[in-house]
């Protein structure tokens, strides 16, 4: 089973225990600050990935920096540790994310640019994103200048890559294989 598909499933789990327990808005906040926390910190990341460093340890880690979260939060970590997939908190903490927000009637759209997109492309990308989905859309935007140009949109499961880098690879893939 790959990654996204075991964080589907931890994140269902997840907010279907919020759900009985009325804490949806609570783990909403929590999966916010685990998201920006990882993202923000390169350190916290390589410490999830690294095999050498124990489990027990990343645990007392992680709730130290999330001493203030909810309580299943919290046992989503443990539960992460003992089942050897801490690395994958964050994946989690995204889908539990769009699990709630597509449980309230809304989506999250993530777009992905090289550069700040400006008012009205946001307005003309919400409109359109609106007309596909059906539903209330808000929308997310990161800057990651790695991507070269375009953009890379992200709604519930689905991604559109229309990125300069994206397409770069592709054809170094082609000439490979044609080689």
């Amino acid at each position: 089973m790959n990654h996204s598909r075991a964080a589907i499933r931890y994140a269902k789990a997840l907010l279907d225990l919020a759900v009985q327990n009325k804490a949806t808005e609570a783990l909403e906040k929590d999966m916010h600050s685990i998201e920006n926390t990882i993202a923000d910190s390169k350190e916290l990341r390589q410490m999830l990935a690294s095999p050498v460093i124990p489990g027990k340890t990343k645990k007392e880690a992680l709730l130290a920096i999330f001493k203030d979260s909810h309580a299943i939060t919290q046992g989503l970590i443990g539960m992460l540790v003992d089942n050897k997939r801490i690395g994958m908190l964050n994946e989690v903490a995204f889908k539990y994310l769009i699990l709630n927000e597509q449980l309230k009637g809304e989506d999250v759209a993530f777009v992905t640019t090289a550069v700040v997109m400006t008012p009205e492309i946001e307005k003309k990308v919400l409109q359109q994103i609106a007309r596909l989905t059906g539903n209330k859309v808000t929308l997310k935007s990161r800057i990651d200048e790695t991507i070269i140009g375009g953009f890379v949109l992200r709604v519930g499961d689905l991604q559109y890559d229309a990125s300069i880098s994206n397409k770069l690879n592709n054809l170094k893939r082609e000439f490979a294989s044609s080689l």
